[in-house]
């Protein structure tokens, strides 16, 4: 099975497609002004952007791995705008855990991988 790596660049592609699965690597936001629920559902759009590139959807998404940078702070509003977002009857094993962010301004980072269609 032939390996697909979607605008893959020095240190990682946006997504990887193989046996009928896609991985995307961790999405930040693109406008890092924002609160938590500004933040969230700039990744959550680029989320189902990517996905869709890749003959999938949020409905598809087997796993999600989540770091909030303040989780005391921002876990409820993040898990607000996520239960907005992911249907509850096509949810995903998740894990969320508080991380240091590789830029001061991130306060959320999204990790999926998703069945294709």
């Amino acid at each position: 099975m032939p390996i697909k790596r979607n605008n893959p660049k020095p240190r990682l592609a946006d997504s990887v497609e193989y046996a009928g699965l896609v991985y995307l690597s961790g999405q930040v936001p693109t406008d890092l002004t924002g609160d938590i629920t500004t933040q969230t559902q700039d990744v959550l759009n680029k989320i189902d952007a990517l996905l869709a590139a890749s003959n999938s959807d949020k409905t598809r998404i087997l796993s999600a791995q989540v770091w909030i940078k303040d989780m005391k702070r921002d876990f409820a509003d993040f898990n607000t705008v996520w239960e907005a977002w992911m249907p509850a009857e096509f949810s995903p094993a998740r894990a969320a855990v508080e991380a240091n962010m590789a830029r001061e301004q991130v306060l959320v980072e999204v990790m999926v991988t998703a069945a294709q269609r």
